[in-house]
């Protein structure tokens, strides 16, 4: 399942807050802060791409979220994304307070393959490339070639990709390659694993327990300590219930390993091609 979620009317919003155009750092940056905040909220998201107002996150195939319920999920997740935008505005906009409340719809699409959620995500990062280009060029002809808004959409009518690299180069000294890919690639939120080593701690109790299992039964009791904390076990006359209880400390520790930590890291790269999926099996196979 993907679920996308679009600012209502964000063309207006952004002009009564000032956006700063053609990409305004503070509204994007709020924009990832709001989609991690929801991803953090929601462990069975494991992707999420954001570019302009919109944001896209792809749950795990095995979630069950909700029950799967598909009202269930776009209004809670929308509702939660437009609280922590709310929550944050003044963290990004120090010196410019709300107007009035911005709202976001949202909508869950079923995919059938890995192949659709490929195609899906490359189809929302070309986008982003498309529209970036042509508000970059038509803000450089507004703001630094002193035509109107109405002028620069003339100049740019039926122009190709290559007619706006060369306008920005030629006429502004603009390289579009070399602006931030924050602009050019959007923004890509992703769950990784971390590796996680087993604590000191952990491993010296374990090796302590196995010698306590070997210990005779003519021991009234085994303490152990960890610190200022201590724990008595007391002996019931039979080792092998001890080893019992052994194995089952070990049986805990090694299913708690079964699910390690994850992190929540932001990228700026390409995801149409292989090498981000090749690295990342993981998105696809839950």
């Amino acid at each position: 399942m993907v679920f996308r979620l679009d600012g209502h009317s964000f063309h207006r919003f952004s002009d009564v807050h000032d956006f700063e155009k053609p990409n305004d750092v503070r509204a994007l940056q709020l924009m990832d802060h709001a989609a991690r905040s929801v991803m953090e909220e929601y462990p069975d998201i494991v992707l999420a791409f954001g570019e302009s107002d919109e944001y896209s996150f792809l749950l795990k195939r095995s979630t069950s979220l909700y029950n799967r319920r598909e009202a269930k999920i776009v209004t809670t997740l929308t509702s939660y994304f437009t609280s922590s935008y709310v929550f944050n505005w003044s963290t990004y906009f120090r010196d410019k307070p709300l107007q009035y409340p911005p709202s976001f719809d949202g909508r869950i699409v079923p995919y059938p393959a890995e192949k659709h959620i490929r195609d899906y995500f490359a189809w929302r990062q070309a986008d982003t490339h498309i529209n970036n280009l042509y508000n970059t060029t038509f803000w450089a002809l507004v703001q630094q070639g002193g035509q109107t808004t109405t002028e620069a959409h003339a100049t740019l009518r039926g122009t190709f990709a290559k007619d706006k690299h060369e306008i920005l180069f030629s006429r502004f000294k603009i390289n579009y390659n070399q602006l931030d890919p924050r602009f050019r690639k959007g923004s890509v939120l992703v769950r990784e694993e971390v590796a996680e080593q087993e604590p000191s701690s952990t491993k010296e109790n374990l090796e302590r327990s196995d010698v306590n299992a070997q210990v005779p039964s003519s021991l009234d009791s085994v303490a152990t300590s960890e610190g200022s904390n201590a724990t008595t076990v007391e002996d019931n006359g039979s080792p092998a219930e001890e080893q019992k209880r052994s194995g089952k400390k070990e049986k805990k520790v090694r299913k708690a390993k079964t699910k390690p930590p994850t992190r929540i890291v932001l990228l700026h790269c390409d995801i149409i091609k292989d090498d981000f999926w090749n690295e990342r099996p993981s998105l696809l196979a839950e």
